[in-house]
């Protein structure tokens, strides 16, 4: 067993030097094959790794995740996209394996979010995935193996400075994890809890039907929570984390968040947002900024000149009453929470976002008042039992 170290580039800020990682195993777990990393490089890279890991070991699928500052900004499986996806995301001139889809969806469901984001894998990196990735702008990526033409595309990014990590998919960390905050020694045991179906079996509402396709949305919401900074709340839906509201103080303000980039992702599938026409040579960033300041309702008059100079041509905005009605299709959707719901004002919130099927750990004193608002929804809930804070 020996003590393998890996200098960084920096800390959390560039003034923040020397850095370096370090970790006792008989061999090094991880190798840079490209580029340089820095501290919080590492720390989405490895979060995000076990993130895809977990939910590849759960669903049997292909994951991928689109971290962003130690949280997720999205999640999924590799499920086929339907038409309107594969325009929201812009990915229908492309042929996608299921990898590729995974990472569309990831990739896909907070553009905004997304943009300049650590890409985590499940499998090795093909080359229609790595097509996928080169016309992003990310940070990096960590995979468990790249294929030859793969690595050679992802190695062309960024004028060949693009990180480019592989770790052993066999690797298993000590059961005892540490960590130093300002001097004092931090020890705890790793949660090593796998997320998995038998943890959706106390469904506590009068609907309790719980179809294959929502306990997958459960799973692919459990493990994303395990892995975002707590407080955390996410709706999920076909596959795929569509929003996630992390690290907020208050579980409501999770809720909030978490339906706001639900609401945006689904509205991006609306018809006259795919009929959008955008200036020939826009880049993709820029597109992605003007779709959501579109669909935006508090613009500044200086916003509103500057998304309207994105367009071919200056487009008509949704109102109001036609965005409410474009909502009433969303369905289906799995609202998860890493803690427990202190009141119903979440699952308020969730309704008006499509939510039908929840999932949280339960234990609160206010449960019967949650599970009664479920009812009054004919929501399904699920008192999975596990808290799954993430610091």
């Amino acid at each position: 067993m020996g003590n393998h170290v890996l200098p960084l580039k920096y800390g959390c800020n560039p003034h923040q030097v020397p850095a370096r990682i370090s970790v006792a195993s008989s061999t090094m777990p991880i190798e840079v094959l490209n580029g340089g990393i820095g501290y919080i490089n590492m720390l989405d890279a490895l979060n995000a790794w076990q993130l895809v890991r977990e939910l590849k070991e759960a669903l049997g699928l292909p994951a991928a995740a689109s971290f962003k500052h130690v949280s997720p900004a999205g999640v999924a499986v590799g499920i086929p996209l339907s038409s309107a996806l594969q325009k929201a995301y812009f990915v229908g001139d492309l042929e996608l394996t299921e990898l590729a889809a995974a990472y569309a969806r990831a990739r896909g469901a907070d553009r905004m979010s997304s943009y300049g984001d650590w890409i985590a894998l499940s499998d090795t990196v093909d080359v229609a995935t790595a097509r996928l990735i080169r016309r992003e702008f990310s940070l990096g990526i960590i995979a468990p193996g790249y294929e030859p033409e793969a690595f050679s595309i992802l190695r062309e990014k960024s004028k060949g400075s693009y990180p480019i990590v592989e770790i052993d998919p066999q690797y298993e960390p000590e059961a005892l994890e540490c960590r130093e905050v300002f001097g004092f020694q931090f020890e705890q045991g790793r949660n090593d809890l796998r997320m998995s179906l038998d943890l959706l079996e106390n469904v506590v509402t009068a609907r309790t039907e719980l179809p294959d396709s929502v306990r997958r949305d459960m799973i692919v919401a459990l493990v994303a929570l395990k892995y975002t900074q707590s407080n955390s709340v996410c709706l999920a839906v076909d596959g795929q984390v569509v929003g996630m509201g992390a690290g907020q103080q208050s579980r409501i303000h999770c809720t909030r968040l978490a339906a706001a980039k639900g609401d945006t992702w689904y509205l991006r599938q609306h018809p006259a947002v795919l009929g959008l026409r955008f200036k020939p040579r826009l880049r993709r960033p820029a597109r992605d900024n003007a779709i959501d300041q579109y669909l935006c309702e508090d613009l500044t008059t200086e916003e509103e000149k500057l998304w309207r100079t994105a367009f071919a041509d200056v487009p008509r905005r949704l109102s109001a009453e036609e965005k409410r009605d474009w909502m009433e299709g969303l369905e289906g959707v799995v609202l998860g929470s890493d803690a427990y719901f202190p009141f119903r004002d979440s699952i308020d919130r969730g309704k008006r976002s499509g939510v039908e099927y929840v999932v949280q750990p339960g234990g609160s004193l206010k449960d019967r008042e949650v599970v009664r608002a479920c009812d009054e929804y004919g929501m399904a809930m699920v008192f999975s039992g596990v808290r799954l804070f993430h610091h």
